[in-house]
């Protein structure tokens, strides 16, 4: 027998050498609670084809309807491959087979590519308590032994994402065009859609503009329930709820529209949106609200509250002096977060007068995330057909320009490898927040 106790020991783990039919979680889920897996991305990478099959069989089940699972073989050296040249999604699970030295130097080098926030679940065939308190001391969400069962793996995911204590799982990236009509819509909904994209995530638009929003317009939508629904019915909203009034874009992107109608008057309050915004982050990893140009309590609470604010104006003196505004606010009242992000959009209109973006930029003490040119041929298509500009056209400029603006609000990093340290130091990868 070996020297270090087996997980049988620890409270709520089966021994894993025993009958697999007599698991917890085996055959059935009879009689165990296991909530609906959040919108999530999980990336798989198995060593055995019975854990492949095992995994096959959890992408079928209900509870993970609304997460993206993609699966490959070659674990751990698989997924170190995979993230030398892609960001990381939400989940990464990893079969490995080996002793604990072998395991742990190959965490080691997978937590070199690990995005921040990235959570990461090991299935293995070593059965010691010891190497499992190591492994979540040093931020790997969960261990499993092999074999695993559907439920189990399942159960490991939920539980994740279910706990009460854990951080919410989205981040809120609120979009505000510091003047009337300086285009922040059109690069709300062009960044949420490079997002999506980009990153394989789901995005959820709300457009906060509830008289005017022009979202289901530009994704082409006209959804009956949206944004003004889910407020009004404060004691309804959960999930499911808005998984029923969400209208879906795309595979990874969805909408919550508003009514954009002035049938009625939209007073709302300072914490009618709380309830909304906390819901969608909880279940989806990006959050896009698209927030009017007004100002009132609920506008100034949303913006303080979000993880990542965009500034977009245009380069003129009117716009100068309410970004400048804008962020002096900001920096009282968030002092402890990064500064907002600035896009300069219409530069360059012919025969215009302009501030340049630098020297705007400067005097806010920022700097240009994008300067987007002037290009009404391209933006007044894509607007009249309900498209966005990588649709139009994949390889513009102004496109990229919105993938660079993804990249930067997302809270993943670009793969790039790092200098080998200390496994401690690059397994916390594992557990720093986004942000």
């Amino acid at each position: 027998m070996s020297a270090n106790p087996d997980l049988k020991n620890l409270s709520g783990y089966m021994d894993p050498i025993s009958d697999p039919s007599q698991h917890a979680y085996a055959g059935s889920d009879e009689g165990i609670h296991i909530g609906p897996i959040p919108r999530i991305t999980i990336h798989g990478f198995c060593l055995t084809d019975a854990t492949m099959r095992t995994a096959e069989a959890a992408m079928e089940d209900r509870r993970m309807a609304k997460a993206h699972l993609k699966l490959d073989m070659g674990g751990i050296p698989g997924a170190i491959e995979t993230f030398e040249q892609a960001p990381t999604p939400n989940l990464i699970v990893v079969e490995t087979s080996g002793n604990r030295e072998d395991l742990v130097s190959s965490l080691d080098h997978l937590a070199e590519y690990c995005d921040a926030g990235t959570k990461v679940i090991v299935i293995g065939d070593v059965n010691d308590v010891t190497l499992y308190r190591d492994l979540i001391s040093r931020g790997v969400s969960e261990y499993l032994i092999t074999p695993v069962s559907v439920f189990q793996l399942i159960g490991a995911i939920g539980n994740l994402y279910a706990d009460p204590d854990a951080e919410p799982l989205g981040r809120t990236i609120a979009f505000f065009g510091v003047k009337g009509g300086c285009g922040a819509s059109t690069i709300a909904h062009n960044g949420a859609w490079a997002l999506a994209r980009c990153f394989e995530s789901e995005v959820v638009v709300s457009d906060l503009d509830l008289p005017f929003g022009t979202a289901g317009l530009d994704y082409n939508q006209d959804p009956l329930q949206g944004v003004f629904e889910a407020i009004s019915a404060p004691e309804r909203l959960d999930e499911t709820y808005l998984d029923r009034i969400l209208s879906k874009c795309n595979e990874h992107l969805s909408l919550l529209a508003a009514p954009a109608t002035l049938e009625r008057t939209y007073d709302q309050s300072e914490k009618d949106f709380e309830a909304l915004i906390e819901t969608m982050r909880a279940s989806v990893p990006h959050v896009v609200l698209d927030m009017p140009h007004v100002w009132n309590s609920w506008v100034k609470q949303t913006l303080l509250s979000a993880d990542e604010i965009v500034l977009v104006a245009e380069p003129d003196l009117a716009n100068l002096r309410n970004a400048k505004n804008t962020v002096d606010m900001l920096k009282q009242l968030r002092p402890n977060d990064r500064p907002p992000h600035l896009i300069m959009n219409k530069v360059n209109v012919p025969k215009r007068p302009e501030i340049k973006p630098d020297e705007f930029a400067s005097a806010l003490g920022l700097t240009v995330q994008a300067a987007i040119p002037f290009e009404p041929q391209l933006f007044g298509t894509a607007a009249n057909n309900g498209q966005m500009i990588g649709e139009i056209d994949n390889k513009h400029v102004i496109g990229r320009m919105f993938e660079d603006l993804a990249q930067s609000v997302s809270g993943k990093s670009q793969p790039s490898k790092t200098s080998r340290a200390g496994l401690g130091g690059l397994l916390s990868k594992f557990k720093r927040k986004a942000g």
